[in-house]
């Protein structure tokens, strides 16, 4: 499942884990400035 993926920290864990995180992070964003 994604071997050769770089997910932004040059060492590929393959399972979209930046990915998540940078989602992860603009929720937090949106939802600060909703409040």
């Amino acid at each position: 499942m994604g071997q050769g993926c770089n997910d932004g920290y040059g060492v590929g864990f393959g399972g979209g884990f930046a990915l998540l995180v940078v989602l992860f992070i603009l929720l937090i964003i949106i939802g600060a400035s909703y409040c």
